[in-house]
């Protein structure tokens, strides 16, 4: 079976080459609102759905990282499932001894392509859903850990919004916590306040944990009652229904899902103060040294990838993102010794030869993807950053 899957995907290189396009090299990857259009120029229509399943919409550099466990237990999982693991590590670029523990630091963008890979292979885009809801996030994470000895739900919401940078990097806007329970009515929504960017697979994923976790530990009392989604239905909604075994609202205003309140006063089983204790101090510890390799500027840049292709940035808006003021930001990357035109100027430099230099992207789409009016503007941006023409820099 794995053979014949193989040899599908061979036969689709077309697409395979417009993922490269944003996958290969060190480019991390590109909003999918900007690939799509980029696809559909390129390839037609019939093209975009395949692209948008092995992208996830979330725009990264590839400095943003996240634990390696999470990339294993994947990896391990895919290759239960038949794929080799010789050739999603070649795929993502990582090693063996990247995912040796836990809690190193690897590249978000070499964890999704990982996945797209795992993806390909099969055919099968709930590849990651199925993962997420057939696994223990303590096996992956310190933060699983915490969840568990958490005296129940609510705190370990608390715990979980706390450490959440230690799985994953994920910008919040305007510095909120990531998950927030909300009261509508006589219902209580678990709001993830992750961007919405149309993208389904973190999104999926995020919400089959909680319910994962809960099916394994109180199977009588069910977690999930509704799902909200703001992206479309995914290639596999067909299999919702056995998954989420929940009413599911796609196109919704909000990501978020219904629980049962029982959750909200329920205690969880054992006393587990003093292991809780263990565990938080390490994960401060971990906290802290990820936070001695932060710069504004990194969290600055972050913030401008998400709107990049737009042309015209907001220091103001970037600002609130990072819960500071104008004046603020203003003096922070002062004392980096930068300027907020000069950070958004050097990002578009650096990710023009990242674009350019994987030979997948046109002048033109390049230009587009980074904001520019139109493509005449880009070239003498160009000139001025190397001092050749795009043509002649790709040709040398």
């Amino acid at each position: 079976m794995i053979h014949r899957r193989v040899a599908k995907a061979k036969a689709e290189r077309p697409w395979r080459a417009a993922i490269g396009a944003v996958m290969g090299r060190s480019i991390g990857v590109v909003p999918a609102s900007c690939l799509k259009t980029i696809c559909q120029r390129r390839f037609g229509d019939d093209m975009t759905g395949r692209i948008e399943i092995l992208t996830r919409g979330d725009c990264r550099m590839s400095d943003q990282t996240m634990a390696a466990g999470f990339a294993a237990a994947f990896l391990d999982y895919a290759v239960a499932e038949g794929v080799p693991r010789d050739s999603l590590l070649a795929a993502s670029g990582l090693t063996a001894e990247d995912l040796a523990d836990q809690d190193t630091r690897i590249p978000v963008a070499s964890y999704q392509t990982l996945i797209a890979a795992g993806v390909e292979t099969t055919g099968d885009t709930s590849l990651l859903l199925r993962h997420v809801l057939e696994t223990r996030l303590e096996t992956m994470s310190i933060v699983g850990q915490i969840v568990h000895a958490s005296s129940s739900f609510p705190h370990s919401l608390d715990q979980l919004n706390r450490y959440s940078r230690l799985m994953t990097d994920v910008p919040i806007p305007g510095g909120r916590d990531r998950f927030e329970l909300v009261r509508d009515a006589d219902a209580v929504w678990l709001v993830d306040h992750r961007p919405c960017d149309g993208s389904w697979m973190a999104t999926e994923a995020s919400f089959a944990r909680f319910i994962s976790e809960f099916r394994r530990s109180a199977p009588e009392h069910p977690f999930e009652r509704a799902l909200e989604v703001t992206y479309a239905p995914p290639p596999h909604a067909n299999r919702y229904p056995q998954l989420f075994r929940v009413p599911v609202t796609f196109h919704a205003a909000r990501n978020a899902l219904r629980i049962n309140p029982v959750w909200l006063d329920a205690a969880f089983d054992g006393g587990k103060d003093y292991v809780f204790g263990i565990f938080t101090r390490h994960a401060d510890a971990l906290l802290d040294e990820l936070a001695t390799h932060d710069t504004v500027r990194s969290a600055v840049e972050t913030r401008m990838l998400a709107e990049l292709h737009e042309g015209t940035l907001s220091m103001d808006r970037i600002a609130r993102d990072l819960g500071m003021s104008r004046q603020t930001l203003y003096r922070r990357l002062k004392d980096e010794g930068v300027t907020f035109a000069q950070v958004h100027d050097d990002l578009r430099r650096r990710m023009a030869m990242d674009y350019l230099s994987a030979g997948k992207v046109s002048v033109g789409e390049t230009a587009y993807l980074l904001g520019f009016s139109e493509a005449s503007a880009f070239v003498r941006a160009f000139r001025r950053w190397t001092g050749a023409s795009p043509t002649a820099w790709c040709g040398d």
